[in-house]
């Protein structure tokens, strides 16, 4: 691309009167020879961006630097086409709003922005979308029939989209064909569960293929490439889909574990699934015998929210065990129905139908059982009720119904674990232990991911599938592969409802934009994607073992093979690369490094100290401009360069600034953790350890440790980000200047 560039500085908002905007215009034409400097006090406005389109139009220019807002406001606006670059200079938000207006290291900060906007923009070449040699595929795969599944596939055919459904049953309808009824909207009674309908629906739609009694052998390739192996009645077939919706529903928690409540040794006491079956089958008995119930006990969060067994709470419970007590009280009125209660959690309107449990004079104790027993035939339970203060037993028991919670029905990556009791051995130094794998661990493989990362989707430590459960609660670490239901975390059928229908939502986008090269979330729209000088490769692996997302496969030979519409665009491999192989046209490793070395470093004499922020666009950089509009103040001797995430920052970047005569760097980004907020999943963890090796280098070159520091920040952080950059001042005035200052 012939460039042909242009600066255009806006002077309003209190630019014009806080900058000596024709000193900074002369960064641009007398430093970086830019032919056309240009100033406007309403830039955003029709009139200047008129201005722009207008020296589009007339001069040709094809490469647009804009010295105003942040990057992350009025995008739009600045939008001029995928034939333009357009860099943002943020001189509003993190210069004048944030300094003291008409000083001269406010002058010298909003020029050091627009020296690193110059440089980054001759370094930037237009990204040519990735387009696979293959013809893509914008069919969606739905892996489980349950009631999520058959939602997923059948929205997906109403938005005009081919299903592809796999159902390892005979039948179609999941855990749902075994449910007598449901609880749903406007929660006033038990209705019919609609499930008959929902089935007749998918299977009639000509948009929606469907496969029972088979299974998915193999998924391989990435988003609009995806080929599946289907064994169907001993047959393999083939399907190309674009995107894959996984919906395998959940199995219940074991019950032979809660040995305290009496499962397995009394044949009455049974768990709220086995009811559910047993009400579906027509009538409610006692196992033992097959004699009618009139005293059913249940107890709820049997094994649930207990550290022991299931720390989270399954959501449903409750309101399946009231909808079960109405069971009872339909089958016989005069039936007496006690319910044994942490906490009755029943959400929203479902607050109504526990007022009716209420009024049906089902009898609610809050406390825990201590002990199920059985005397003459009948079973008892004893229980601590807290309300009481003292301990109850409820005798003459026909059933007692154990709530067991919900298990998704996956394979995890890794065991789960949960919080040692205090006498457990084993436990880490967490204080964590292994839990025995119980019947929804043992779940069958779904996916077979033709993946080096492993076969099924990554999971948490209670084997649900990792999503990032803020701002992108459908996506998975598998690019184009998306949770659905209960397999994603526990919830009732309403919810699984909507959930599969934004799942396949999901799916259609990522399907469209693969198609034209695009990246999904965080960096939806992203034309750039990494590319590999291979003849430098050293097969050293970083690149795949780092990848977050499973991206890149490798060879016998170790040889990186990078799967592009799998990416997400974060830069994790670049940062990884020691050999500095992997670059973006819009994002590189010489890019930054030629930012860093853009900032004037004024000599030590000055006593103007210089420290670089290396900020992640997703969280912290947000934070920033937040700190900026509320007019926070901080040290104007910081430079922020934002990053795509903190993964991607090369430790050479730290050398280059270190031998700039930089005293210090900051790496701002987001937390990480089982609960975390960072948008690439691993790359803040990942930047956190690459740092302790920069440490022990810095030590080793007698440059202070303390030069360089990572700090967490979330985007509600903003406050406290002026007080970080104090603390941090304050450490560089105490080990003093970088002796490689002026060298």
């Amino acid at each position: 691309m012939d460039k042909k560039t242009a600066v255009y500085i806006c002077t309003g908002c209190g630019i014009g009167d806080a900058l000596d905007i024709e000193k900074l215009s002369g960064i641009a034409t007398d430093d970086y020879s830019v032919p056309v400097c240009k100033n406007h006090p309403f830039l955003c406005g029709p009139e200047g961006v008129g201005l722009i389109k207008k020296d589009m139009e007339d001069d040709g220019i094809n490469t647009v630097i804009i010295a105003a807002c942040s990057q992350r406001v009025n995008y739009d606006v600045f939008d001029f086409g995928p034939e333009k670059i357009v860099e943002r200079v943020n001189i509003r938000e993190q210069v004048v709003w944030s300094h003291e207006p008409g000083d001269e290291d406010t002058q010298m900060l909003a020029e050091d922005n627009l020296r690193m906007g110059c440089v980054k923009a001759n370094d930037t070449e237009l990204p040519e979308p990735f387009k696979a040699e293959e013809e893509y595929s914008k069919d969606v795969l739905v892996v489980g029939g349950g009631v999520a599944g058959l939602t997923a596939a059948l929205e997906t055919a109403k938005a005009g989209y081919q299903a592809v459904l796999v159902e390892k049953e005979d039948k179609l309808g999941g855990f749902m064909s075994k449910m007598k009824s449901l609880v749903t909207l406007p929660y006033k009674e038990v209705t019919d569960t609609g499930l008959d309908e929902l089935i007749k629906s998918v299977e009639e739609n000509p948009k929606v293929k469907v496969y029972t009694g088979s299974t998915v052998e193999k998924v391989s390739g990435g988003p609009g490439i995806f080929s599946v192996e289907i064994k169907s009645n001993g047959n393999m077939n083939t399907e190309k889909v674009g995107a894959v919706v996984q919906a395998t529903g959940w199995v219940p928690y074991d019950a032979n574990k809660l040995d305290n409540l009496g499962y397995g040794k009394f044949k009455d006491v049974i768990t709220n699934v086995e009811m559910e079956e047993m009400a579906a089958a027509g009538k409610i008995t006692r196992p033992s015998d097959g004699k009618e119930v009139k005293n059913v006990l249940f107890i709820q969060c049997a094994g649930s929210r207990d550290p022991e067994h299931l720390p989270y709470c399954s959501s449903v419970c409750c309101l399946v065990s009231l909808k079960q007590a109405a069971y009872v009280k339909e089958q016989d009125p005069e039936a007496v129905n006690y319910i044994l209660y942490k906490d009755v959690r029943t959400v929203g309107q479902a607050e109504d139908f526990y007022r009716k449990g209420q009024n049906d004079g089902d009898i609610f104790i809050r406390g825990t059982a201590s002990e199920v027993g059985e005397s003459g035939g009948k079973l008892f339970v004893e229980a601590d009720d807290e309300l009481l203060g003292e301990k109850v037993k409820v005798e003459d028991l026909d059933l007692v119904v154990l709530a067991v919670g919900m298990v998704p029905a996956t394979k995890p990556e890794v065991t789960p674990r949960i919080k040692a009791p205090a006498d457990a051995e084993g436990a880490d130094e967490e204080g964590m232990i292994e839990v025995v794998p119980d019947s929804g661990f043992f779940a069958t493989p779904a996916l077979h991911l033709d993946y080096r990362q492993g076969p099924e989707l990554p999971t948490l430590k209670y084997g649900f599938p990792d999503s990032h459960f803020i701002c992108f609660p459908y996506e998975t670490r598998r690019t184009g592969i998306y949770a659905a239901g209960c397999v994603r975390k526990p919830m009732e059928t309403a919810r699984a409802i909507d959930d599969a229908t934004g799942a396949a939502m999901k799916a259609i986008q990522c399907t469209e934009a693969t198609a034209q090269g695009l990246a999904v979330h965080p960096r939806a729209g992203d034309m750039s994607y990494p590319e590999f000088a291979m003849q430098r490769c050293t097969q050293c692996k970083r690149c795949t073992e780092e990848c977050p997302f499973g991206a890149i496969n490798e060879d016998e030979k170790a040889n990186p093979l990078p799967n592009p519409t799998r990416c997400r665009r974060c830069g994790v491999c670049m940062g990884a690369c020691p050999e500095r192989i992997i670059s973006f046209k819009n994002y590189s490793v010489g890019m930054i490094g030629n930012m860093i070395k853009a900032i004037e470093v004024p000599e030590e004499d000055e006593e103007k100290p210089r420290v670089i922020a290396l900020v992640c666009e997703n969280d912290a950089y947000p934070a920033l401009d937040m700190a900026g509009i509320k007019k926070m103040k901080w040290s104007p001797y910081i430079r922020f360069i934002p990053v795509r995430c903190l993964g991607s920052v090369n430790l050479v970047w730290v050398a280059d600034a270190m031998s700039r005569g930089i005293d210090g760097i900051l790496l701002l980004g987001c937390r990480h953790g089982d609960d975390y907020q960072c948008h690439f999943i691993k790359g803040s963890e990942l930047a956190e350890t690459r740092l302790s090796k920069v440490s022990e280098t810095l030590d080793r070159l007698a440059l202070e440790s303390e030069r360089v520091k990572y700090v967490e920040v979330s985007i509600t952080d903003y406050d406290k980000l002026p007080g970080i950059f104090n603390e941090f001042m304050e450490k560089i005035e105490e080990v003093g200047p970088n002796p490689y200052k002026g060298w």
